[in-house]
């Protein structure tokens, strides 16, 4: 798997025109914008976690049935920093960094601890977020960083904690239908306490308060939870909302602070300070987006490791949320590059499946109801809620599919009915083999695959003025392992998954996590068609760090 996984790849900052065989629909007119580890060599240093890479973006420029492909790395203080240097200066999750070896270590490292938690990397490969008419490559620190989506040049670096006093954040906000962004974070040890925190962006700023203030100042806490140990907070990937509610898991997997803030004497990695605690129960917390406040009843399921939510709704009195959910933290640690690049079948094998599970919780809980009794009426599931002690109940969800990750839905029905989920099919390795829809209605499943293909998470795109939910395309950036195959952009049906088309492009093209579509209806006055011409560029990543 070094193919994929043990290159650095080369950016392409001029668009490369697509070889296109069979037909794209003539109303899917946009960009597919995605992000991504593409780097993870700097001269003789290498980072230890596929998730560490540097980011490096990517793009799919549709116009008209053809397409145009461009990458260019995130110009991160992160990225510069280790190119000026020709050696990794910055530590990243998996990988702690001593920036100058001249100096004492010891100085430093008391530097380290006297903050708790060091400043983070601005190193943003997970995600892309749109905040108003402006799009921001995302991780999960407390930096964002705001880009071109044409030219994909790095622009200004944003700081969560100027607008609020969060160390961490997902990279998996929510939008509403007025495209404000609602998110959360973690606050650690802040005065004296450490929280989880909801926060809502607003998407534009009422014109009697626009005076050259950006949206982020008007930022707000929407509600915050305390951490059950203000020392150990869990760690988080997404979260779920309904129409009324946020849904918000607080699992054993937890980050230890007191670890943490000497994992930099101590020569080891923050990830080394994440540790799943089996014997740990898993908390649900329900907010009430009109109140702002937590429900009362203490929900808890037995310990799981969620890193995505995929869709929540309300249905008769119950709040129903589905996640693919893991029984332990294996996955994580498969994608050290040290596991990914040894015998793939032999080594590179999950312990526990993820598995895409339904949770079903009443909202209100009868006082006189026996205790073990199912609080759960709803027809549509098996999923149970047992009533337990001191106003407690025990989830048990519904067992849906076991092999998938990376779910996208059609983001129409977010937080409402719905019935398809498009995701990656992974089974006891942590690579995705195929694409798949699965109906949650019929629990049956169409797949796309192809030998020697690794596709990345699909992207489903809703065709204009469609009312069916699966009414639309899959988008899908495949990368093989065969040398006489390209990479290439498949677009397939949506609702029957047969492959109408795909854009096959001679470049060296990364397997990407997470992106958006954006549709030229959504770009206005700004869209221009692909550009031929050069622009000053800083040097690409061969210029600095060697493939091995």
């Amino acid at each position: 798997m070094d193919i994929i996984f043990g290159r650095n790849k080369k950016e392409q900052v001029e668009p490369v025109k697509a070889k296109v065989t069979g037909t794209i629909p003539a109303w899917l007119q946009g960009m597919l914008l995605r992000n991504g580890p593409g780097m993870h060599t700097v001269g003789e240093t290498r980072y230890n976690h596929w998730f560490d890479g540097l980011a490096l973006l990517h793009s799919f420029t549709i116009r008209d049935g053809d397409v145009y492909y461009r990458s260019r790395y995130l110009r991160s203080d992160t990225y510069n920093a280790n190119v000026e240097a020709n050696r990794i200066v910055v530590s990243e999750f998996g990988t702690m960094a001593y920036p100058d070896p001249c100096k004492n270590i010891f100085s430093k490292a008391f530097s380290y601890l006297s903050h708790t938690i060091p400043d983070f990397t601005d190193n943003c490969l997970i995600n892309i977020m749109k905040c108003g008419e402006d799009f921001y490559a995302t991780t999960e620190t407390n930096y964002i960083r705001k880009i071109n989506p044409q030219t994909l040049e790095t622009l200004e670096k944003v700081d969560y904690r100027k607008y609020v006093a969060i160390n961490l954040a997902t990279a998996h906000p929510h939008y509403d239908e007025a495209g404000n962004i609602l998110n959360m974070g973690t606050s650690v040890v802040d005065k004296g306490k450490t929280k989880y925190v909801m926060f809502k962006i607003p998407a534009t700023v009422p014109e009697d308060q626009n005076k050259g203030k950006s949206p982020w100042k008007h930022t707000e806490v929407f509600c915050s939870i305390p951490a059950r140990s203000f020392l150990s907070p869990s760690y988080y990937h997404s979260f779920g909302v309904t129409e009324n509610y946020i849904i918000f898991l607080e699992q054993p997997f937890k980050l230890d602070i007191l670890k943490m803030a000497t994992a930099y004497i101590r020569g080891v990695s923050w990830a080394s300070c994440l540790t799943f605690h089996k014997e740990e129960k898993t908390y649900i917390h329900i907010i009430d987006q009109r109140t702002r406040k937590p429900l009362r009843t203490k929900f808890y399921t037995d310990p799981l490791v969620v890193f995505h939510h995929v869709n929540a709704f309300e249905e008769d009195g119950c709040i129903l949320f589905d996640v693919v959910a893991y029984e332990d933290s294996s996955l994580y640690q498969l994608f050290y590059l040290a596991n990914l690049n040894q015998d793939f079948e032999e080594n590179s094998r999950l312990t526990s499946a993820p598995t895409l599970r339904r949770f079903a919780l009443p909202l209100h809980v009868d006082e006189s109801a026996e205790v073990g009794s199912n609080l759960i009426k709803v027809a549509s599931t098996t999923a149970t809620a047992l009533k337990d002690r001191d106003d407690q109940v025990y989830c048990q969800p519904e067992l849906l599919y076991e092999g998938l990750e990376l779910p996208r839905i059609n983001y129409a029905h977010n937080g409402k009915q719905y019935r398809y989920i498009f995701a990656a099919e992974v089974q006891w390795s942590p690579i995705p083999t195929k694409i798949i829809k699965y109906d949650t209605l019929t629990k049956s499943s169409l797949k796309w695959g192809e030998e020697n293909c690794w596709p990345a998470e699909p992207l489903f795109v809703p065709t204009p003025g469609a009312t069916d939910e699966d009414d639309g395309v899959i988008l899908s950036a495949i990368v093989s392992t065969d040398p006489q195959k390209l990479p290439f952009l498949l677009i397939l049906d949506a609702k029957n998954f047969t492959e109408l088309a795909r854009a096959s492009v001679d470049v060296e093209m990364h397997l990407d996590l997470h992106g958006i579509f954006i549709p030229d209806a959504d770009w206005g006055s700004r869209k221009q068609p692909p550009s031929e011409e050069r622009r000053d560029r800083a040097p690409n990543c061969d210029d600095v760090a060697p493939q091995t």
